[in-house]
C-alpha cells in the first residue's frame, strides 16, 4: 500500500442480470457518502489506465430505462463533465463550449424545462 494513503473508501455496484445477462437492476454504496443499497437505472464508469494511456469503460442500463430518462441522464453527465474538467484544468472556454453544447443537446432532446 502506498505509504501516503491515510485512509481507504469503498464504493460497489451491483449489477442482477436475467438469463441472458442483460442488467435488470443496479445497487450501489458508498461507505463514506452513507449510501446503502440505493437503486440506479444506470452508471457509466470511466477509469484511466496510465500505463495504457487510455480509458477504460462500463456503461451499463436497465431494461427498465426509459428513452426519456436516458437523454437526461447524458444530458447531465455532460454537463457535470464540464464542471469537473474546468475544475480540473482551468480550462474555462472550452468548458463554456462544451456547456453550449449540452443546451444545443437539450434542445435537440426535446429536454428543456418547460418555461
Amino acid at each position: 500500500m502506498n505509504s501516503q494513503i491515510k485512509k481507504t473508501s469503498e464504493i460497489t455496484l451491483k449489477v442482477g442480470l436475467d438469463d441472458n445477462n442483460l442488467p435488470i437492476s443496479i445497487q450501489w454504496n458508498a461507505e463514506d457518502g452513507a449510501v446503502k443499497d440505493a437503486d440506479a437505472k444506470a452508471f457509466m464508469l470511466s477509469l484511466w489506465d496510465e500505463k495504457e494511456q487510455n480509458t477504460m469503460k462500463i456503461d451499463l442500463w436497465t431494461k427498465e430505462m426509459s428513452v426519456d430518462e436516458m437523454k437526461r441522464f447524458f444530458h447531465q453527465t455532460l454537463l457535470t463533465m464540464a464542471d469537473t474538467f474546468e475544475r480540473a484544468t482551468a480550462e474555462n472556454l472550452i468548458c463554456e463550449d462544451l456547456r453550449d453544447y449540452c443546451y444545443h443537446f437539450a434542445e435537440k432532446m426535446n429536454i428543456l424545462p418547460k418555461d
